[in-house]
């Protein structure tokens, strides 16, 4: 701690269970002080993500750090690692508004294989795309878009005070979620919920601004709490995870690393659902398997999948020199590729 600022690490910890995308959840234990309580408390949100403060003396890196908060609390051995943004604003953490110290935190993204965890007790799964039921369009276009998110975006434009404010809106929200017949672009994952977290739109944006009003930092939200979009989390963690799964999209395009989700030997079926998992929609089957075999980033083992009933499927591994044959590593087709 220097000057009052608290250094903190935080890492969305991912993997792929069949076709479902996962993160690593701990319990949070903050709690309002009793003495600033209400008669109509909300309970707090628990699900947060495995973090910790820095200890200068016990790390080299910042990195070095994040492995041994993550390892400890998961029991998970990472894999892939890369530093996402810093957070830092004001409030992110409550315990700033009674007394703490202001809360700075870098945001890691961590691939893992599935596995149990064996790690503290409050330690969990949970389905990543619960955080953001908007962002899954694998089977369809999610039907909370039209049914609550467009009005209430449409509301929100509406409501600002002039019309150039009315025109940024607009023009935000057109872009993050393809309003007005615009493309729907999968990365802008962060922008989609920081623009919901803005506009009063989850559970989060009433609650921080609630305590802070409570403590005379804010204005009152006034109305009432919005419906659930989503598996809220405490402190920032959405917004974090957020982070983690917009890199992760971007990642896919122009580097390998879907396989530190897979095991040594996969079938390319199992590859397929991995990718479509990660980027929320469909690849194309043949397509998809043609450029994986054609683009060298794998290679067939001579093995196949035992299985009962059905034709075996050829197991197949990553081709690590892929990476070193061209300056960049191959892409990875979305569905009409």
């Amino acid at each position: 701690m220097t000057d009052g600022v608290q250094l903190g690490l935080s890492v969305a910890v991912v993997a792929v269970a069949g076709a479902t995308p996962r993160v690593v959840t701990v319990r949070s234990e903050f709690a309002v002080p009793p003495e600033h309580r209400r008669g109509d408390e909300p309970l707090p949100h628990r699900d947060a993500l495995p973090g910790a403060p820095f200890e200068p003396s016990r790390f080299r890196t910042l990195q070095e750090g994040v492995r041994a908060v993550a390892e400890g609390l998961s029991g998970l051995s990472l894999r892939y690692v890369e530093q996402l943004y810093t957070f830092g604003d004001r409030y992110r953490d409550p315990h700033e508004l009674f007394g703490g110290p202001r809360s700075v935190v870098v945001g890691y993204l961590a691939l893992v294989r599935d596995g149990p965890l064996g790690g503290g007790a409050s330690a969990e799964w949970k389905a990543l795309y619960e955080h953001f039921p908007w962002e899954d369009w694998r089977e369809q276009r999610p039907a909370l878009l039209d049914s609550v998110i467009e009005p209430a975006l449409r509301g929100w434009i509406a409501a600002a005070g002039d019309s150039e404010s009315r025109a940024r809106r607009g023009e935000r929200a057109q872009l993050a979620f393809g309003l007005d017949g615009a493309e729907w672009d999968m990365e802008r994952v962060q922008e989609r919920y920081e623009l919901l977290y803005e506009a009063g739109l989850v559970v989060e944006s009433f609650r921080d601004r609630d305590l802070a009003a409570r403590m005379g930092a804010a204005p009152s939200p006034g109305g009432i709490m919005p419906r659930a979009l989503g598996r809220p989390m405490a402190r920032d963690g959405r917004r974090i995870l957020a982070a983690a799964l917009e890199r992760l999209r971007g990642k896919l395009k122009y580097r390998p690393i879907v396989f530190e989700l897979l095991p040594p030997v996969f079938t390319l079926h199992q590859l397929q659902r991995v990718v479509e998992a990660l980027s929320g929609e469909c690849v194309h089957k043949q397509n998809f398997r043609r450029m994986m075999i054609a683009g060298g980033l794998v290679e067939p083992t001579g093995q196949f999948e035992s299985q009962t009933g059905g034709r075996p499927a050829e197991l197949h591994r990553f081709r690590r020199q892929a990476i070193h044959d061209r300056t960049s590593a191959h892409a990875i087709p979305y569905a009409g590729g």
